[in-house]
């Protein structure tokens, strides 16, 4: 294995999460008098920490979005995945190789805590990621395409960031890898490759992975 860490985005990597996520936020910017269509939320927000979706909001309309927003996306968006949520097909036996041949990993997500460990009990992913292994941009402030939750994530496992790789689909992820100094591979199932052209590898079935990390 030529990494000592690998680092797994979670959305839409982990579990299949951005078609729901997204199609939810394009509906609630709709309502709020913001329209957007679910390929301009996929474009514009996919692999977003919260904060940065209120920052383009304001920026482009001059409206702040309201106190509540992020509140009421998260109530919406937990229940559908309540309902809908899968494992990324292919996930689990990634997960099952690393674990059974010794390889750390974890997860770094823009998305907040609670929005992790919905999602990984709803699929059954959360016998893969005790707690030591969750890192979320709640812990550093300032989410993708910033390179500091991956470096907080490489620190807290004791792994430099040259000997690390990150599973990402989303470009702002890809950026994020490398100004942290890490290899990112890039999964292309929901994103078209020319969008995560700067990744070291790219793949688009997660069964991939285990072959092209060895």
């Amino acid at each position: 294995m030529r990494y000592e860490l690998i680092i797994f985005d979670n959305d839409g990597v982990l579990v299949d999460s951005e078609p729901i996520s997204n199609r939810l936020l394009a509906a609630y910017l709709t309502e709020l008098g913001h329209p957007t269509s679910y390929e301009k939320s996929i474009r514009d927000y996919m692999g977003s920490a919260m904060h940065r979706i209120h920052e383009l909001v304001l920026e482009r309309t001059g409206q702040r979005l309201p106190d509540e927003f992020d509140d009421v996306f998260h109530a919406r968006v937990f229940a559908a995945f309540e309902r809908e949520l899968e494992p990324v097909d292919g996930a689990v036996q990634v997960l099952e190789k690393l674990a059974a041949d010794g390889v750390p990993y974890c997860v770094a997500s823009s998305g907040s805590h609670e929005r992790i460990r919905v999602g990984h009990r709803k699929t059954g992913l959360d016998r893969w990621f005790e707690e030591g292994r969750i890192f979320s941009s709640q812990d550093v402030g300032r989410g993708k395409p910033a390179p500091d939750l991956f470096l907080h994530a490489a620190e807290r496992m004791g792994v430099p960031p040259e000997k690390c790789v990150v599973i990402e689909d989303s470009p702002l992820g890809v950026q994020a890898a490398h100004a942290a100094g890490m290899d990112v591979y890039g999964f292309t199932a929901m994103t078209p490759a020319a969008r995560l052209a700067g990744a070291s590898q790219l793949f688009g079935d997660m069964r991939e992975l285990a072959d092209l990390l060895v």
